[in-house]
């Protein structure tokens, strides 16, 4: 997963403006209690803070890829 994915699924997921909020502010104790904008900027991989955003809130895997159905999801490590 590239960076601009992880950008276009937390607007798709959470809405462009609530999804800025939980980048910036989300505590995620997965990714050793940084934000997600923490753990992106110290090198950890999008696809692990995306599953590591979607696990603490609780969303459902059919809604963690977005409105494109036909999206191929990565797997988590």
């Amino acid at each position: 997963m590239r960076y601009s994915d992880f950008s276009l699924l937390v607007d798709d997921v959470f809405g462009s403006g609530f999804g800025r909020v939980l980048v910036a502010e989300q505590v995620l104790p997965r990714l050793g209690d940084r934000t997600p904008a923490q753990a992106l900027a110290d090198g950890v991989e999008p696809r692990d803070v995306w599953h590591a955003l979607c696990d603490a809130l609780d969303v459902p895997q059919e809604r963690r890829w977005g409105s494109d159905r036909y999206r191929q999801a990565p797997p988590p490590r």
